[in-house]
């Protein structure tokens, strides 16, 4: 069910999850209900109570939704929140953890950092969220997502892309225009003071995971972070 999974500061876990534990996405053509028992087993197996698991309509925006207890869900591409569990769903962008301390106890987000959400700051503002909530000592934790080496686009869309954020000009492995989304990632991340702590493997490149690139009718997998005992 899991590809990785860890306890990252006391009390608060974070995972992403595989193919094992299916399909986690109800916008991809998947039976809803077959969708929210798998939701379902996930909490279960996190600990967390049924329906608590925070997911968001994700638009490739910019959009950072603070989240409480009796949130509706949010159309953003990034949450936060003083401890509640939060998920992000990806099939080749990259699924953000990010945790902070503060006097009120652990802030946490979720963060949805494809290509246009990377090139227009997706991460600074979930970042500038949490600070304004107290957070500090901020890392983050980059799931699988397709990497630089894979992830080949339009000479014209790298030029625009990196114009933005230089750190993700790359170029495949086959010598053609690509674009590095977790190098851009990083740079942005270090430049707001947040260390990142742990970075996944490609998920063109792992079979074990969805990706869009490999197959335009997959699944979605989750990257989650929540506080426990």
């Amino acid at each position: 069910m899991f590809h990785w999974r860890a306890d990252i500061l006391p009390g608060v876990s974070a995972a992403f999850t595989d193919a094992g534990a299916g399909n986690l996405a109800l916008h991809v053509g998947d039976d809803p209900a077959r969708v929210m028992a798998r939701r379902s087993r996930l909490e279960e197996s996190i600990g967390a109570l049924p329906g608590s698991l925070c997911f968001m309509n994700q638009v490739h925006g910019t959009a950072v939704a603070l989240m409480g207890r009796d949130s509706p869900v949010p159309e953003a591409d990034a949450m936060v929140s003083r401890g509640l569990p939060l998920a992000v769903m990806v099939a080749d962008c990259i699924p953000v953890i990010l945790a902070g301390e503060s006097g009120d106890g652990p802030v946490l987000a979720a963060v949805h950092a494809g290509r246009p959400g990377t090139a227009d700051g997706v991460l600074p503002a979930a970042v500038d969220a949490m600070k304004s909530l107290g957070a500090s000592r901020i890392r983050a934790w980059l799931g699988p997502s397709i990497c630089g080496a894979c992830y080949e686009v339009p000479a014209a869309l790298r030029d625009e892309v990196a114009a933005k954020v230089p750190a993700t000009w790359s170029t495949t492995s086959w010598g053609t225009p690509g674009l590095d989304l977790p190098a851009g990632a990083r740079s942005q991340l270090e430049a707001a003071g947040v260390e990142v702590a742990y970075s996944g493997p490609c998920t063109l490149e792992t079979q074990s995971l969805y990706s869009y690139r490999r197959d335009r009718n997959t699944g979605r997998f989750a990257g989650l972070v929540w506080c426990h005992d």
